[in-house]
């Protein structure tokens, strides 16, 4: 059965954000399949890459912004909401750029965020039956970020490191001045239940990557837990400013 997609609150006022680092050889295929499916404006941010990501971006139809430098996904995707945020974007989709997350997907993802059920919505991989397969280390920590996050937030979470979600106009604002700077995705939880924002989970799927491999080995999965819980721990007191 053919997949009903949502129609945009005002045309263009869709981003689809794409944040990418050497992601020649598969950012110009997720480009195209989420232009040729859906009518929203689609940005690719280039994060500093060394490769031909910018080039086979732009001549799959997106819009470039290019980073002099590699600042990791936080940086790249807050630039991505500064951006949304300065042209009047009422809501945005992020996805990755490696073809891992399915493009099909964006808008199950987007469809309570333009029906104002919510402030934002998460994909997760492990609503339903998605087929997704982790390593052990991956998902002892996603089983672990999820107690954490449940526990301080109240929230019913079932993937916090998912980075596919889509957002509306309130956050697009508030996260352009206080995205989470590294491995943001558990970070951001905390900030939105500061917020008061609602969030709801949706089954998306997810695919093993078509090129490269995922920054987070095995060697740096424990390393990364701790790294990560301690900043969620830190922005449980911090002031928002």
């Amino acid at each position: 059965m053919e997949q009903e997609v949502p129609v945009a609150p005002e045309a263009g006022r869709v981003l689809v954000v794409i944040p990418a680092y050497r992601e020649e050889k598969t950012i110009g295929a997720v480009v195209s399949a989420a232009r040729a499916q859906y009518p929203y404006d689609v940005l690719v941010v280039n994060d500093g890459s060394p490769d031909g990501t910018s080039g086979a971006a732009r001549t799959a139809g997106a819009i470039v912004l290019d980073l002099p430098f590699n600042l990791g996904i936080g940086g790249a995707v807050q630039s991505a909401f500064l951006y949304a945020r300065d042209r009047g974007y009422d809501a945005v989709v992020r996805i990755d750029g490696d073809g891992q997350h399915e493009v099909e997907d964006i808008g199950k993802v987007l469809e309570p965020v333009i029906d104002g059920r919510a402030d934002a919505c998460i994909g997760s991989r492990f609503l339903g039956y998605t087929g997704y397969r982790g390593s052990i280390p991956r998902i002892f920590g996603i089983h672990h970020f999820r107690w954490l996050v449940n526990l301080f937030t109240g929230y019913h979470v079932t993937d916090p490191t998912s980075g596919f979600f889509a957002i509306n106009r309130r956050l697009v604002e508030f996260y352009s001045a206080n995205y989470p700077s590294d491995y943001p995705e558990v970070d951001a939880y905390i900030l939105m239940h500061r917020l008061n924002a609602r969030a709801v989970e949706v089954p998306v799927r997810m695919y093993a990557r078509a090129e490269g491999k995922s920054s987070i080995t095995t060697f740096k999965a424990v390393y990364y837990m701790v790294k990560v819980t301690l900043s969620f721990l830190i922005n449980c007191i911090r002031s928002l400013g």
